[in-house]
């Protein structure tokens, strides 16, 4: 199967977010990186439906959780009854995971360094914790591709006010994890527009200064 197969489609899809008490309208960006054949999703957002429909008649091999606020996995029970995926998140986002999905864990955990393969090319699992704890990135180096979930957007790091978050920790995540790589590898958030890595290093002493 060549690598030239693969690629990356955008689903957007919306519900709320969830955490401390407050409740918050999100449009979430939903990932598919496959080919014609065989697929996985990058954090199943709001409607399992929707995303099973554009996943269609591929092998769907994996829903991979970026972290487990609730509007990023809230579906991923839904879409792995519907498809026999199994749900891979960080074990060190299980608190947040229960608070959504009580009765139903992970099918399997994610670890710094682990490959995901699909359609010929390799995701990269890297840990970046700071948004939440167990907060992970995906790269794919031969698409030119990261999947920052909500760590890394176009204009600075994800949100860190809230239970379970620490502004130094995304900080470092982003400085040593995320800044690393080729300059311009594009940024697939998981809301909002996509960027790169280019785009975004500039303005790291920036995103210091005004703390968030």
């Amino acid at each position: 199967m060549a690598a030239a197969d693969a690629r990356i489609e955008q689903l957007t899809t919306s519900g709320t977010f969830d955490l401390d008490g407050g409740s918050w309208e999100v449009d979430n960006n939903v990932w598919i990186v496959g080919d014609d054949t065989e697929a996985v999703v990058i954090d199943a957002a709001h409607d399992a439906e929707a995303i099973a429909a554009a996943v269609g008649t591929r092998r769907l091999l994996a829903i991979v959780s970026t972290h487990a606020h609730n509007d990023h996995v809230d579906a991923a029970p839904a879409l792995a009854e519907r498809t026999g995926a199994p749900v891979l998140l960080h074990p060190d986002d299980l608190p947040l995971w229960q608070q959504t999905h009580p009765d139903r864990a992970p099918d399997a955990p994610l670890a710094d360094g682990q490959r995901i393969d699909v359609a010929g090319i390799s995701l990269t699992v890297l840990h970046t914790p700071g948004h939440s704890p167990g907060a992970v990135c995906l790269y794919a180096p031969e698409l030119n591709a990261l999947f920052s979930g909500d760590t890394l957007f176009h204009g600075g790091p994800g949100a860190t006010g809230r239970s379970y978050s620490h502004f130094p920790t995304i900080i470092d995540s982003i400085r040593d994890r995320l800044l690393t790589l080729p300059a311009g590898t594009v940024v697939h958030t998981g809301h909002g527009d996509t960027t790169t890595i280019g785009a975004e290093a500039p303005d790291l002493a920036d995103w210091i200064a005004r703390g968030h």
